[in-house]
């Protein structure tokens, strides 16, 4: 199956150098993080008919609000994805997008590196999938920008289908993940002021690559590689409704 717009927002999004910066002192401590949160994110986000947009200038978070479509729904899930990228050249990102993968070795643009499955052999459960790339002159940003363009993917298809009954649904992009202080600024209680304070979200799903899972899989960093499966999932979720959702290699094993 295949979801509008999912590889063109990815696309998009990693092109924007939104690296953070240890040592700056300001948050978040880059101003394209700043840019890319209201330039980019937040019209999206009206233009897809979210409630509640802002931006926290105290934390650099950008947050919304999916109501639910469903008065029985009455239980929140949130999904949350940092916007900054890791510590290495993130300027001129130039993704190679290989469709229906060959199971071969990739090449790097022409940077002489490549992915070879003999070191990465968990490559081979890919053959036939698409494959986005760095061109091996700087990172691809997949962390966490594919976790973005899902969770936007998602909301554009919950809009777009109201026959999928769903509970409220609340999404957070933040600053500054990659050099340890933007998930510590993560402000719960100015989300829960959107609604009455006795309602809390009952779960906070976080898009984030972790390295034990990366080793486990033997993959690449997705800041090298990110893996487009167009498929469908459903989620049990604890607000009692399944989720039509699209996943990469950094969600499929950790929550299936």
């Amino acid at each position: 199956m295949v979801y509008d717009l999912l590889l063109e927002r990815f696309l998009r999004y990693v092109k924007i150098n939104t690296r953070s910066d240890e040592n700056a002192t300001r948050t978040p401590t880059t101003q394209s993080q700043v840019d890319f949160a209201l330039k980019v994110l937040k019209p999206e986000l009206e233009e897809l008919g979210l409630s509640n947009i802002h931006y926290l200038e105290s934390n650099g978070y950008l947050v919304a609000t999916l109501p639910a479509n469903d008065d029985k729904l009455t239980r929140k899930i949130g999904f949350i994805s940092h916007m900054d990228t890791a510590d290495f050249n993130a300027e001129g990102v130039s993704p190679q997008v290989i469709d229906s993968y060959d199971g071969g070795i990739i090449p790097l643009g022409n940077s002489g590196y490549n992915l070879d499955p003999a070191d990465f052999p968990n490559l081979k459960n890919y053959v036939g999938q698409t494959l986005i790339t760095t061109d091996g002159t700087t990172l691809l940003g997949a962390d966490d920008k594919s976790g973005i363009a899902e969770i936007m993917t998602a909301l554009a298809y919950l809009k777009a289908h109201p026959e999928i009954k769903h509970c409220e649904i609340r999404v957070g992009f933040g600053p500054d993940e990659e050099i340890g202080i933007g998930a510590d600024k993560f402000d719960v209680e100015d989300l829960m002021s959107i609604l009455p304070t006795q309602l809390t979200v009952d779960l906070w799903v976080n898009y984030s690559m972790k390295p034990s899972l990366q080793q486990e899989q033997n993959l690449p960093s997705t800041d090298v590689m990110f893996i487009l499966e167009q498929q469908k999932t459903k989620w049990s979720m604890p607000c009692s409704w399944q989720l039509i959702f699209i996943i990469s290699c950094q969600q499929k094993n950790a929550l299936s």
